[in-house]
């Protein structure tokens, strides 16, 4: 009895430990992997603020508001963000309307072809940047030498276009796998049209979806680097300014930029959740 009773109290405190352990382990895990992921945006935003003595942006040396207040300072930063900012808006625009189009189709119909569709879905995102830049430029190069075909504004978008439907039609498919079918028929019984249930009934339940692959598709394309790389020319984006102003060193004002771009995504992020939670509620 005395054995016994000197093990419950050791039993009770492995107890207590383990259900401590239980309850507190996601929350601390998900709070480590959080701060690790936004600790560079973090230092990204605190060295906007900075003064530096030289060209480089890499030692703290004080507080500052002065490229807040000139964000577009060095030369050829207003044009790349401006071209950047073209580019990721009409590129996600037409992948949008195109893949949505294109995930109601292999969602709702089936046809000769589909599996090869899907196939085909998949690879853009599976292949490697280099070796779809490299392939782009190749295609681009073969179809006319300049001034035919030369590599510039309309290449790029014609990149980011094909790279960006890919993961429009991922998401938008995630939204219609779950899609209530019995309310469109409900539609359609009560004298509605195709056109009409599509637009009053359709639409607005795979909108949180849509807008999703919207945001997606805007932040792969104002980020990206490598096949924007192949394919520019003479144009010069956002990543790319970057990319060329890390040799003598890169401004303040990239880090302004950075820091603008990110509030802008992370706050249409949060609008749309919560428009959606409300719109569930309602």
């Amino acid at each position: 009895m005395t054995a016994v009773a000197a093990v419950r109290p050791g039993g009770t405190i492995v107890n207590r430990i383990g259900r401590v352990i239980d309850r507190w382990s996601m929350i601390v895990y998900t709070l480590l992997a959080v701060i690790y992921l936004l600790l560079p945006v973090a230092v990204v935003i605190l060295f906007s603020f900075n003064s530096p003595t030289g060209k480089t942006n890499y030692i703290w040396k004080g507080f500052t508001l002065q490229y807040w207040l000139n964000p577009f300072g060095p030369d050829g930063l207003a044009s790349a963000v401006i071209l950047s900012l073209t580019i990721a808006v009409l590129s996600t625009a037409i992948a949008t309307a195109l893949g949505t189009l294109m995930a109601i189709s292999l969602e709702r119909y089936h046809y000769r072809g589909k599996s090869f569709t899907n196939a085909l879905i998949f690879i853009p995102m599976a292949t490697p940047e280099i070796i779809m830049g490299a392939s782009l430029l190749t295609m681009f190069v073969s179809i006319g030498q300049p001034p035919f075909f030369p590599l510039n504004f309309v290449t790029i978008l014609i990149a980011h276009i094909m790279f960006n439907i890919s993961y429009v039609v991922v998401t938008v498919r995630a939204r219609l796998a779950g899609f209530p079918r019995h309310l469109e028929e409900a539609s359609m019984d009560l004298f509605a049209n195709e056109w009409q249930t599509f637009w009053r009934v359709t639409f607005p339940l795979i909108l949180p979806g849509i807008i999703a692959a919207a945001l997606l598709a805007f932040s792969l394309s104002i980020d990206d680097f490598v096949i924007t790389n192949f394919t520019s020319g003479m144009a010069v984006t956002f990543p790319m300014y970057i990319y060329g102003a890390a040799r003598i060193g890169i401004p303040v004002q990239v880090n302004v930029i950075g820091t603008c771009i990110f509030v802008i995504a992370v706050g249409s992020v949060a609008i749309t959740t919560v428009a959606g939670r409300r719109r569930q509620t309602r």
